[in-house]
């Protein structure tokens, strides 16, 4: 089990906060520009409301787990695996939402719906990475 731990890739708190922000804005990113391919010519009225419902979702439901993963990250020593970045928990959700998504689009929802929801749900990743941006930056800043 020790040669294990030798290969666990370790990794200062910094560090994994600039990894759980780099991730929640990059797949917010990947899910923005997904669900605007999905429908190139999004009316305005559907982008709006796309972005007004993955506003809601950041504020409701997003940001309470963006603090929760800032607070255990925080909370565990320098030098902890960077892949326990997140709970089994949260990977457990990821994979769920890649899951869901991926029926989502295979499904016989109108691809103008399912681009509302990419959006949205992309918006309120890259909305709520804020919070993370802002204590590694805090943390940066500290050094």
């Amino acid at each position: 089990m020790n040669w294990l731990a030798r290969l666990k890739p370790g990794a200062s708190t910094s560090t994994n906060l600039l990894a759980a922000a780099l991730m929640w804005s990059c797949i917010g990113l990947f899910l923005m520009v997904r669900g605007y391919l999905l429908h190139p010519a999004l009316p305005g009225i559907f982008l709006g409301l796309a972005l007004g419902l993955g506003t809601l979702k950041a504020f409701l439901v997003i940001e309470r787990a963006a603090r929760k993963n800032i607070a255990r990250i925080v909370a565990r020593p320098d030098g902890m695996c960077l892949g326990g970045v997140y709970s089994w928990r949260m990977w457990g959700m990821v994979v769920c939402m890649m899951l869901g998504g991926r029926l989502l689009r295979n499904s016989s929802v109108p691809p103008l719906v399912v681009s509302v929801i990419y959006v949205a749900v992309g918006w309120a990743l890259l909305l709520s990475s804020r919070l993370i941006w802002q204590e590694w930056n805090a943390r940066k800043v500290l050094r």
